[in-house]
């Protein structure tokens, strides 16, 4: 067995909490909040009674670098690198759920996120926490960067087929609309019923930080820079991303390359499903589940292609990827605790 803390208490820490219910190899000792300090987790969050008796704490770096072997850290941007700094130093490993390691270059970080990087020396030594590409680096770091959602429904579609050469790495469009979940937990306007209710509407256009996250993964995959225009919207329900990608051939490859790419990349992943022809995802179908859902549409005339995936963003667009992260790091298989499916309707 060994001993978890999950530092903060918002959504992706309830979801942690579910996910890791019931597994007997895994004690949450630990969990650290800064609004709830003395009240128990299923006082915040009643579906959790019966399943854990912990109370929430400050986050005391000393007591968890003595009793614990990993840390999730579920933080605004900004918070975890002092703490990743001292907890990896101690010993204990790390998956941050935050943005503070995803980017490779602590200028991008800065520009976007109007932060200094407080420990860039560490940037290179983050695993990017995108199982299906990164499984070998996951298994022996001490810190893992957990992909934003949004990136996780963009990369993983299109990381195979730049990486084969079977799209253009430019004018790629990803158009993706989220649940309002992705906001988290706390109180904003922007995020209250009335505001999100019977409306649908763009944010963060042209400059949304999640951008030169994607750009980064399919720049990497594509071995040469690529172009990539994306736009997220909020829409009304609590929980899913549907993300409509819109990329061309590249001169040279088959319309069926595309199918058949997807097919064999993720034939043997346990948590992405490549759908028939014809059929595209619901983000209905993938609730609560760890599951990423891919369409293909091809036209063999203009060589356009539209690739559509749906997952549920605090499983495995956040919680889920971090436990199949974790299962990675310490030897378990990769899918305990997360397979099974959604719930529906």
């Amino acid at each position: 067995m060994i001993k978890a803390a999950i530092i903060g208490d918002g959504y992706t820490a309830a979801d942690l909490l579910r996910l890791l219910a019931g597994r007997e190899e895994v004690q949450v000792e630990i969990i650290c909040s800064t609004e709830n300090i003395g009240r128990k987790i299923n006082q915040v969050y009643p579906h959790l009674t019966g399943f854990y008796d912990v109370t929430l704490t400050t986050a005391d770096l000393q007591e968890i670098k003595a009793s614990c072997q990993v840390a999730f850290l579920a933080l605004p941007h900004g918070l975890s690198v002092p703490m990743v700094q001292e907890l990896v130093a101690g010993g204990v490993r790390c998956i941050d759920l935050g943005a503070d390691f995803r980017l490779k270059d602590a200028a991008v970080y800065e520009k976007y996120y109007e932060k200094v990087h407080g420990a860039p020396h560490l940037l290179a030594e983050a695993a990017y926490g995108l199982p299906e590409l990164y499984r070998e680096e996951i298994r022996h770091t001490s810190i893992v960067a957990n992909p934003g959602c949004y990136p996780t429904s963009s990369i993983l579609p299109l990381a195979p087929l730049l990486r084969s050469g079977v799209l253009d790495s430019q004018g790629i469009i990803i158009d993706s609309k989220s649940g309002v979940t992705g906001a988290g937990r706390t109180p904003q306007p922007s995020s209250h019923f009335c505001e999100v209710n019977e409306g649908i509407k763009a944010y963060g256009v042209g400059v949304h930080r999640h951008t030169p996250e994607i750009a980064q993964e399919l720049s990497l995959a594509a071995g040469t820079e690529v172009e990539v225009v994306f736009t997220p919207h909020l829409v009304p329900m609590n929980r899913g991303i549907l993300s409509t990608i819109y990329a061309r051939l590249r001169r040279g490859a088959k319309p069926s390359d595309v199918r058949r790419v997807l097919e064999e990349f993720y034939g043997s992943e346990p948590f992405v499903r490549i759908l028939p022809e014809g059929v595209f995802p619901h983000t209905k179908w993938v609730y609560g589940t760890n599951f990423l859902d891919i369409g293909v549409h091809v036209n063999e005339s203009s060589g356009q292609v539209i690739l559509v995936s749906a997952l549920d963003n605090l499983t495995k667009g956040a919680s889920g990827q971090a436990i199949q992260n974790l299962n990675i790091m310490f030897g378990w298989p990769e899918t305990r605790g997360l397979f099974f499916p959604g719930v529906h309707p």
